[in-house]
């Protein structure tokens, strides 16, 4: 695997299960995240807060923990791969890239404005790190299992990585890709469903109810964990166990129990805010909230 030995071996005699300084690392890279997320949507004027705020967790253990990445080197073949199904939320992700030095940081600075490269959805033509441009969800699971099956031909070793939002569940394209990625063993694919239970609608059961959602990617041949994608020691912990796993047969599920606007109280589990803009006060009232909470 691409993950140097000595960090698997490290991962293993700890049973996987990361340090207290490790959790508070990562707790302080997810405030990171929903903080960058409200100064970089106060650039735009509109943004999709809380969309992120369910995903924060799961972000910093990916890029700060468990992902193979050489960010002097955003295109090293050996490297795992992220794509975001939920591509609105990527307002999240370039913080995380930039702060890894993947790009510079001033081009935070004109997120969203005209000639930047970074827009309100990922781009893989413009934007180091990005490994799959996306928006109109339900193609990033397809896009993940033909880069796994492309190893197989390339000789690369690497793990695929997908976030899908619970609301994509509803697209036939993410099952059609689930049936495909059985079949084809395609163990190295790893999909991360962030079950906030919202979508642009309302709540996502009563859009198109998914629900018994680990019933049925089981039933579609995937290995399944249902995870707190809050707590990161166990959404750490997860990670690292899946990724050490050389004996891997299936394609792997994580369905992470996440809260929609997580970190602030008044936009928690509130549909009215999957696409807003905060006034300079709320904007304060926001900061306060992420500063002062340990999640």
């Amino acid at each position: 695997m691409a993950t140097p030995r000595k960090t698997l071996e490290a991962w293993k005699a700890s049973d996987f299960v990361p340090s207290a300084e490790t959790v508070a690392h990562l707790r302080e890279r997810a405030k990171f995240v929903r903080l960058e997320t409200i100064r970089l949507i106060e650039i735009a004027k509109t943004g999709h807060y809380t969309s992120v705020f369910s995903a924060a967790e799961l972000f910093s253990a990916l890029y700060y923990d468990v992902m193979s990445l050489r960010p002097e080197d955003p295109k090293w073949p050996e490297r795992d791969r992220f794509l975001m199904g939920k591509g609105h939320a990527a307002v999240g992700q370039f913080p995380i890239l930039a702060d890894l030095g993947m790009f510079p940081k001033d081009w935070l600075d004109d997120y969203t404005r005209l000639g930047s490269p970074l827009g309100d959805h990922p781009d893989m033509r413009k934007v180091p790190g990005i490994d799959f441009s996306s928006g109109s969800i339900g193609h990033a699971l397809s896009g993940g299992l033909g880069m796994c099956l492309a190893q197989r031909f390339t000789g690369h070793s690497y793990d695929v990585f997908v976030m899908l939002g619970d609301g994509e569940m509803q697209e036939g394209q993410v099952w059609e890709a689930a049936m495909s990625a059985a079949h084809h063993k395609a163990s190295r694919l790893i999909a991360i469903v962030d079950r906030n239970g919202f979508q642009l609608d309302g709540q996502v059961d009563d859009v198109i109810g998914i629900e018994p959602l680990d019933e049925k990617w089981r039933a579609f041949g995937w290995e399944v964990h249902v995870i707190d994608g809050h707590d990161i020691r166990e959404v750490t912990t997860t990670l690292r166990r899946i990724k050490a796993d050389e004996n891997r047969d299936k394609p792997v599920c994580i369905i992470a129990k996440t809260v929609k606007g997580k970190g602030v109280s008044y936009m928690e589990t509130e549909p009215g805010w999957h696409l807003g803009y905060l006034d300079p006060e709320d904007a304060q009232r926001a900061i306060a909230e992420i500063e002062a909470k340990e999640i």
